[in-house]
């Protein structure tokens, strides 16, 4: 019998199935017909787990009105932010909008969404919030207080001074996971990564000006000292001050 026409080993066959197998689960993930879904546990000096209220799907600004009204702003009165004006933007970030496969508000490239947000709350800046830095859940649409206190002070310094960060009600931190998308990716994948932080700041840009609230991007700061007030793992890569504007 010719060479080619044998039967394969039985090395050989456990081998070309375990390829078939990879090969198949990678095609189901690429389509979306199932998916990886990242849950980070987090501990800290409290577990406390605060539910946010049901994000609101239809609002009183049309897109294109939000569109045209975005702006960039860093002045802000120091009144408090409600919890529900919180829930608004962290959803419109990285909330939840297909239940079934996962799928988030802003797009990923391969659905393996590398983003953490981290929410900085200054005394007095979220109504019946306790200040700290809470990091969001949005399989459950939960923060959970990982750092208790007041720091908008030290990440205004670790922003380079910049005022508006520490007059705002909150600030959110975007932080990357780049493995997630460079084990799908490669080395592109960190453009992948950096692309999905620009949808999800103009999410919160869009969202802000639709609740009357102000923010404006900052990509100007020590990583490694944003990265030890927030306690994270990840690597921030955007904050975004929020607060009510004049």
């Amino acid at each position: 019998m010719n060479a080619w026409m044998r039967y394969p080993s039985k090395s050989r066959s456990t081998l070309i199935i375990l390829i078939m197998v990879i090969l198949t689960i990678w095609i189901l993930v690429q389509t979306g017909a199932i998916k990886a879904r990242f849950r980070v546990k987090r501990t800290g000096i409290s577990e406390k787990v605060v539910s946010l209220p049901e994000p609101s799907l239809k609002g009183n600004m049309s897109v294109e009105e939000a569109i045209y009204r975005r702006r960039s702003i860093r002045d802000y009165r120091q009144e408090p932010l409600s919890i529900k004006e919180l829930s608004q933007l962290l959803w419109a970030a990285q909330g939840i909008t297909f239940q079934k496969y996962g799928f988030r508000s802003a797009p990923s490239a391969g659905a393996t969404y590398p983003l953490e947000l981290y929410i900085s709350v200054k005394e007095g800046g979220v109504s019946g919030l306790q200040a700290g830095i809470y990091h969001y859940s949005p399989f459950d649409h939960t923060i959970e207080l990982v750092k208790k206190g007041d720091f908008s002070e030290e990440l205004t310094r670790a922003a380079l001074d910049q005022p508006w960060v520490g007059k705002a009600a909150i600030c959110i931190i975007i932080a990357a996971n780049f493995e997630r998308t460079t084990s799908v990716y490669g080395e592109r994948g960190v453009r992948y990564v950096y692309l999905e932080a620009g949808h999800v700041g103009q999410n919160i840009y869009l969202q802000a000006t639709a609740l009357s609230l102000g923010t404006v991007a900052i990509g100007a700061f020590h990583d490694d000292w944003v990265q030890s007030i927030v306690g994270c793992s990840e690597h921030p890569i955007y904050l975004f001050p929020v607060g009510r504007r004049w």
